[in-house]
């Protein structure tokens, strides 16, 4: 394994950019305990669907619902914004479309992280036009300076500054995705 991405360090190189461990994995697991906790009580007597966005949301999707004990589904959209880039494009591309009926069902939105919005407004739109029961959205990260849309984060692991981060199913340019902590982009 190279010095690039060990899982462990707290400083990894990508290239000539240094990134700093900003969010550690026991910091992230034991949010994620926190979440799942919230959402058991809130949907203790509903079946809800989980809607993955990928490719980023894996992980954090997976430990998620390793601690979620009410009965519920699992699907994934596929959307592209960023490409190989740091930067959105300002664009939502589907890239993979749903394979569950969503009408009438309780809806849990799970990103990776929520930027400018645009995303996550993109999918609520979409998912609204099939007359959901109910629907709400839970975002590992949350850059609150960043937003330029209008939504709502109803779980919100964590609220972080404008800063590139990769890690923890975050990529750069598709790659560092299997870093167990979160690596925020170093001046």
């Amino acid at each position: 394994m190279d010095n690039e991405n060990k899982l462990d360090k707290d400083v990894i190189y990508v290239g000539s950019e240094k990134f700093v461990k900003y969010l550690p994995e026991e910091k992230i697991q034991a949010r994620i305990k926190e979440l799942a906790e919230e959402i058991n009580e809130e949907y203790k007597d509903k079946l809800p669907i989980f809607i993955g966005i990928l490719n980023g949301s894996f992980l954090f999707l997976s430990d998620l619902i390793k601690n979620v004990h009410v009965k519920c589904e699992i699907d994934f959209f596929k959307l592209s914004s960023y490409g190989d880039s740091k930067i959105s494009s300002g664009k939502v591309k589907m890239l993979k479309e749903l394979n569950a009926d969503i009408e009438g069902r309780h809806i849990v939105i799970v990103e990776d992280i929520v930027d400018s919005g645009l995303s996550v407004k993109y999918i609520e739109e979409l998912i609204n036009s099939h007359n959901p029961a109910s629907m709400k959205v839970a975002s590992l990260l949350v850059k609150p300076g960043s937003i330029k849309y209008d939504v709502k984060i109803d779980y919100i692991g964590f609220e972080i500054p404008d800063e590139f981060v990769l890690g923890y199913g975050l990529d750069y340019a598709q790659k560092y995705r299997n870093l167990r902590s979160i690596y925020s982009l170093s001046e």
